[in-house]
């Protein structure tokens, strides 16, 4: 069997960025930049002010105070959007809107709040902001550069600066669809829930988190059904799978006398890498290559399903769609209950972290931990790694969590 990690680099070895895609601005929100961006303008476009106030020469309010200001003439108002028509010279003063274009002469903008207020002339009260409250031309883009580079996530400020530029449409990596396919008889799916009200069936639970899953990776899940426990239906199901980026199947990888799904893979042609890995839950664990596709062979129970395809699938999908950072990052938890193992393998708890008021992060687990209790996946924000030589862990010892959401470690209390 692998370990964990060899199993991972064993998988990210066969997956590579897809290829890219034009879409409009908008669509690529959440998508990775294929192409770099370069900027046909420079921004800003000229010296501007940044607060509402009063454009003026700094000499001219140099020592004003509230008890004793200095009165200057106001030649014109320029509003943003506007641009000014006058130079500002020795006594003068444009009164200027956050944004306008600064007028030549003047390299200070006066805050309004350190004036009267004045429409033909103004008493400047302080010289606080004495050659400040400018934006220069320039500062922020200048027309050619690269603005935002390949390989870099698109979120909302990287779409406000691609809009700045003027791209209308941006080459991105393409989405990958991920093909999903559950198997065996006892499955059935939503709209055939009568039978397991009657106790024949039960939901393929697996076939909707993982569709849940693949849509929250930003991938496009491709249903392939319920492949009846028969190596012909599972033939058919797969051999409809063709034209897919990765293809993900859950349960028929055990020894069991109806798991036929690694021999009608190699009846197919599949190049099988590995089918076991030493870690609870998760076991049974494999991949390989089909045609040209790779393929992940989640194991049947829920639990088993949802902490390998986060393990496993999730950061193959995030190569698939060109990000370089493939894994959530792992965060230092204080144990609140002891933890007892029975098997030498690396263990994926389900636990609650939490964010105390001094900063540090404590863990518990959610319940008890069988691999088929889908509310203890439901339950948890982070996954608690209790290494494979580690048989008990007592309360305050220190391990690593693997977060589950973005906001698994965020506390509901802000304090700087």
């Amino acid at each position: 069997m692998l370990s964990v990690a060899e199993a991972s680099q064993t998988i990210l070895a066969h997956v590579a960025p897809l290829a890219s895609e034009r879409v409009a601005l908008l669509d690529a929100l959440g998508r990775v930049l294929a192409t770099d961006i370069r900027s046909p303008v420079t921004l800003p476009a000229w010296d501007n002010s940044a607060m509402d106030g009063y454009a003026v020469r700094s000499a001219d309010i140099a020592g004003a105070t509230p008890n004793a200001p200095l009165i200057l003439r106001v030649i014109e108002t320029v509003a943003a959007g506007g641009f000014p028509s006058a130079t500002v010279r020795v006594g003068e003063a444009t009164r200027i809107m956050t944004g306008a274009p600064l007028p030549s002469g003047a390299d200070t903008v006066v805050r309004v709040e350190d004036t009267d207020g004045g429409a033909d002339q103004v008493a400047i009260r302080s010289d606080r902001d004495a050659a400040r409250n400018v934006r220069s031309k320039g500062e922020d883009i200048h027309a050619g550069e690269i603005v935002l580079a390949a390989g870099r996530p698109i979120g909302p400020a990287q779409i406000g600066v691609l809009a700045s530029v003027g791209a209308a449409h941006v080459e991105v990596t393409r989405q990958p669809r991920v093909a999903i396919l559950g198997s065996g008889d006892e499955l059935v799916d939503l709209d055939e829930f009568e039978s397991v009200l009657s106790g024949r069936k039960i939901v393929s639970s697996n076939t909707y988190a993982l569709t849940a899953l693949v849509r929250d990776s930003n991938a496009l899940p491709i249903n392939l059904g319920i492949a009846r426990d028969t190596p012909e239906s599972l033939r058919e199901r797969l051999a409809s799978a063709a034209g897919c980026d990765l293809i993900l199947t859950s349960a028929g990888l055990s020894v069991g006398e109806h798991d036929y799904l690694r021999d009608v893979l190699r009846d197919m042609g599949a190049e099988m890498k590995f089918w076991r890995v030493r870690m609870r839950p998760g076991a049974p664990l494999g991949f390989g290559i089909l045609g040209t596709t790779p393929w992940l062979g989640l194991p049947g129970n829920p639990v088993s399903t949802m902490v390998t395809f986060e393990l496993f699938a999730r950061p193959a999908i995030r190569r698939m769609l060109g990000h370089v950072r493939l894994f959530r990052r792992p965060v230092d938890v204080v144990l609140e209950e002891p933890v007892t193992i029975h098997a030498r393998l690396t263990h994926f708890l389900r636990v609650i972290v939490t964010t105390h008021t001094n900063g540090a992060l404590t863990a518990r687990l959610t319940g008890p931990q069988g691999s088929g209790i889908v509310t203890s996946m439901s339950l948890a924000n982070a996954l608690l790694v209790v290494p494979e030589d580690r048989t008990r862990v007592e309360p305050g010892e220190h391990l690593h969590a693997l977060p589950l959401t973005d906001d698994a470690t965020l506390t509901t209390n802000f304090a700087l």
